[in-house]
């Protein structure tokens, strides 16, 4: 309350004191090859008389704007012309729009500037990329400015249902995606990460920093590997020039700070801190879990001169984790005796995490006359603990059910070298990296041939290396368009994956013009992905390295695409895409018989077990999309995706897989309206997801449910049931004001407005007395008596916030 009526006094305060203040847009043009400045550029705001052409150095500024959203579109001759969309101006800062274009392949006297020009298109990859920009995280309704949940309203993409932040591209699991961020590798952008995969409850990237995102589904370029689902690209803006600046964010979830500006004359500096609350939502709504997140993270540019761009970059994450003891209370006097049971199982089952990661890097660009050069160093690390006792009683030892600490580190160099030669535009380079991984594990656990435990600790050094180059060309007067690359990945982990041509990944697209602004597309390619550390330093209690013996092999996905898109004059896009995935050597757990494939959208750990790289799987679907730019204050995207994907049971036969949604509608829509009022509202549907139905016999056991606590899964009936339909809208408002030297935003998110709940798979338990203790069955005391607990996901959670940016 005291926080609503804080903000309330703020908004009050803004409106009586908006000012009609001014503000500029400003920037550097440059050829994108070498980095030459070029000068008597156009740059023009779409839809306005305002423009302004850069001088010798390349610079320009566009003054005297009133505060709001622009198009700024970029043109010269003998250079592709580019739009930089939805360009927000506010009065706190000057905008830095800088463009880098390329040189176009017709004659100067050809050029012409068509509808597809002003969307970013890659040779590479002609298909199954998404560029986004700023504004388009940071407004999305229902994703309270995370990244991950932005990602989930493109083509391909589904999500679990839970609390989560998982990406599930195309019918694969959301250990199969990749993070860059300025080129430098970020294993996973969450908070509470689940280690062996890529998800997490919430993100842990600054989106103020962000200026632009390219998510490949498919079509991977070569110098981006060890993915076989997505590739997320992010760009980091650089900081202030003129003066020191910042950002003050409060939402529902966390609150942070942000700062930036010059150390120098060719240095600047971003820097932010966030403390969340998100333990306050969940006790709010009774969760019976209350995380708690710390994220710092920090980019100073170096450009000493025009041949030279220095970046270095640093993230760090804080998770703690406690459990909310006050759920069961909270259920109870709600009188929901399903919540009480809910709360009671969820209590009892949960292991207390604890984690930090960090990444640090930096990456050196340096230009030269027909290209440049990249060198990228950086080095990051996750410690993570998780541990679990009987009725979460620590006192005694022998309670002890799970404990794990676990540490991973990663050092990588990576080398690449851009260019033109005879008309082809080329990419080459190479990596090592140095890995490190600890794991001490204490683990008793049922399997469905009895109780076993785990108890070791492992230690793991090995060299990983990498080689890639990329082709591509224009024919036919710049109608057809090629491109060719090729990548092999290896390390001296074990003899299995040390020989570069049995990870040889080759990849070839084309794109075609049929029509104005239409083109037809394909890509083929292989790609190959290494198995996580989990399973790599998995050891028995010989001290035996189990997978390295088992001859664990990097994991294979052949994958075809063909696609059509055309663009309008009206800043639209329309595309159409087929896709087909084959899978191969996935690992497939040799104690409860099950790929690998199925798991890793939960907390916890993945992969740190027993298993054969054997399992096959398949995925294929259509997606279909329309996204409208920002045009006459509108913008949208809508997108429908079927997909089926299936992996291989333990007989061999193919199922559904976890990730098999079949169908998947996202609708995104917003409107700007006069005075700096914008509202926004997204709508989603997505099939129900599939899982295993619980082994009651075997979970009931009094001395398996002694162990673990809840129910066995039937792995012999794999999948075979699936959840109820997702259905959720999301609505956004959100009111900007401008002050001399500053602005502000005020924004109220509201999740879930329908307050629509998704009925997930029934938690097996057994039922207990007034104490809380187990009832045995009186017809056979070998057994509890047993019960379901209804699990439904669906909270209106209403979200308001203030953004003020100085």
């Amino acid at each position: 309350m005291l926080k609503f009526f804080t903000l309330s006094l703020l908004f009050a305060s803004a409106v009586f004191f908006n000012v009609n203040a001014q503000s500029v847009i400003k920037g550097r043009v440059s050829d994108a090859l070498n980095n030459e400045p070029l000068s008597f550029a156009s740059v023009k705001l779409q839809g306005t008389e305002l423009g302004a052409y850069t001088d010798s150095a390349g610079f320009y500024i566009i003054s005297n704007l009133k505060p709001g959203a622009y198009n700024v579109e970029c043109s010269t001759l003998g250079y592709i012309t580019k739009v930089e969309f939805e360009v927000e101006v506010r009065t706190s800062a000057p905008k830095q729009v800088d463009f880098q274009l390329e040189k176009a392949k017709k004659a100067l006297g050809e050029v012409r500037v068509t509808a597809a020009d002003k969307f970013k298109t890659m040779e590479e990859s002609p298909l199954s990329v998404r560029s986004i920009g700023v504004n388009e995280i940071q407004r999305n309704p229902g994703s309270n400015r995370d990244i991950s949940k932005v990602l989930q309203n493109l083509p391909g993409v589904a999500s679990t249902v839970s609390y989560r932040n998982d990406l599930l591209v195309r019918g694969g699991g959301p250990s199969e995606n990749r993070f860059y961020l300025d080129g430098i590798e970020i294993p996973n952008i969450n908070h509470f990460a689940t280690q062996g995969s890529t998800g997490g409850p919430v993100g842990l990237l600054n989106v103020d920093f962000i200026r632009e995102a390219d998510f490949y589904t498919g079509a991977f370029p070569a110098n981006r590997g060890n993915s076989m689902s997505s590739v997320l690209d992010l760009k980091n803006k650089d900081g202030r020039t003129d003066r020191w600046g910042g950002t003050l964010t409060s939402g529902y979830t966390a609150s942070g700070l942000s700062l930036e500006g010059p150390l120098g004359k060719h240095t600047n500096i971003l820097f932010s801190a966030r403390q969340s609350y998100l333990q306050v939502l969940f006790r709010q709504i009774g969760l019976p879990f209350l995380p708690t997140f710390n994220d710092y993270e920090i980019k100073v540019s170096i450009k000493p001169n025009k041949s030279n761009d220095i970046t270095f970059l640093g993230l760090c994450a804080i998770d703690k984790f406690a459990y909310n003891l006050d759920a069961v209370t909270f259920a109870r006097e709600k009188g929901d005796s399903n919540g009480v049971a809910y709360a009671q199982y969820i209590l009892g089952n949960l292991p207390k995490n604890e984690q930090n990661n960090a990444t640090v890097g930096v990456n050196w660009k340096h230009f030269r006359k027909n290209g440049y050069s990249t060198v990228v160093v950086s080095r990051n690390a996750l410690n993570n603990t998780i541990s679990k006792y009987f009725n979460n009683d620590e006192t005694v030892a022998d309670n002890l059910i799970y404990n794990y600490k676990s540490y991973e580190a990663e050092t990588k160099l990576r080398a690449e070298n851009n260019g033109m030669w005879n008309g082809f535009k080329f990419n080459y380079g190479a990596g090592v990296e140095h890995a490190y991984y600890t794991n001490n594990t204490f683990n008793r656990f049922t399997t469905p041939f009895g109780i076993d435990t785990v108890n070791f600790d492992s230690k793991l050094q090995f060299l990983k290396y990498s080689l890639f180059t990329q082709w591509s060309k224009s024919y036919a007067n710049d109608k057809l368009k090629v491109s060719f690359g090729v990548r092999t990945d290896f390390n001296n982990y074990a003899s299995s994956m040390a020989n570069p041509l049995e990870q040889l990944s080759p990849r070839v697209s084309a794109s075609y013009l049929i029509a104005k602004d239409a083109h037809i597309n394909f890509n083929t390619g292989i790609y190959y992905q290494l198995p996580s550390y989990t399973i790599l330093g998995y050891r028995n209690t010989e001290g035996d390295l189990v997978n390295k013996l088992n001859k664990v092999k990097y994991i294979q996905c052949k994958q075809v695409v063909l696609g059509a898109d055309w663009f309008s004059a009206i800043n639209s896009k329309v595309s159409l895409e087929g896709f087909f995935k084959l899978y191969d050597r996935y690992p497939f757990s040799d104690n409860f018989q099950v790929s690998l494939a199925n798991l890793g959208g939960d907390f916890g750990v993945l992969g740190n077990e027993s298993v054969k790289s054997t399992n096959k799987g398949r995925a294929y679907g259509a997606e279909l999309s329309y996204q409208q730019k920002l045009f006459k204050g509108m913008y949208g995207i809508f997108t429908y995706t079927f997909v089926r994907s299936s992996f291989q049971n333990a007989k061999g036969e193919y199922v559904a897989a976890s990730w098999d949604y079949r169908n998947i509608i996202n609708a995104t829509i917003g409107k700007k309206f006069k005075n700096n009022w914008e509202v926004g509202t997204k709508i989603r549907y997505q099939g129900g997801q599939p899982y295993t139905p619980f082994d009651s016999v075997s979970s009931l056991l009094r001395a398996n449910w002694d162990i673990t606590g809840q129910g066995i899964f039937d792995f012999t009936r794999l999948n075979t049931m699936r959840t109820q339909d997702l259905f959720n809208i999301d609505l956004r408002v959100d009111k900007k004001f401008n002050f001399k030297k500053w602005s502000m935003v005020f924004y109220v998110d509201v999740q879930n407005i329908l307050g629509t709940k998704t009925r997930q798979q029934a938690f097996l338990s057994v039922k207990r007395d007034a104490a809380g203790n187990p009832l045995v069955d009186k017809n056979n005391p070998l057994y509890y008596q047993g019960s379901y607990i209804q699990n439904s996901n669906g909270v209106r959670t209403p979200n308001i916030g203030l953004i003020v940016e100085f």
